[in-house]
């Protein structure tokens, strides 16, 4: 896949109680806030949870990761639709490989930023 600075990516999901209780049980992480729901009945979905809607992307480039840095800018619960925007920043030529850079904006379905980040990283050629 041939990508340069400036290439734009999205991807979108809506969370659920069911894998925010399941992503609990993996990650061991299973604050209060995760498993009991507020007044309107939804869960506070994890953080990381809610990060990992860009790894989909990061998958469909065949990105590999070496740094990824996130802030958490308000709380996502089950039943809202995440957007991840995902722009390609810097893309340098090695020898067998891309080094890649980018930056991640992700969005509820109101248009609010919940989560931004960058992250460092490879392609294989």
């Amino acid at each position: 896949m041939s990508i340069k600075a400036g290439d734009v990516f999205t991807w979108q999901r809506t969370f659920t109680v069911e894998e925010t209780l399941q992503f609990a049980q993996l990650s061991g992480d299973m604050g209060r806030h995760h498993m009991e729901p507020d007044e309107n009945g939804r869960l506070m979905v994890h953080g990381l949870l809610t990060a990992s809607i860009g790894t989909k992307i990061g998958g469909d480039l065949n990105y590999i990761a070496r740094e990824i840095t996130s802030e958490f800018l308000r709380p996502v619960f089950t039943g809202d639709t995440i957007t991840c925007e995902l722009t390609i920043t810097e893309v340098v030529q090695m020898e067998g490989y891309k080094k890649v850079s980018i930056k991640t904006v992700n969005r509820n379905q109101h248009g609010k930023e919940v989560l931004i980040g960058s992250s460092h990283g490879i392609i294989r050629d």
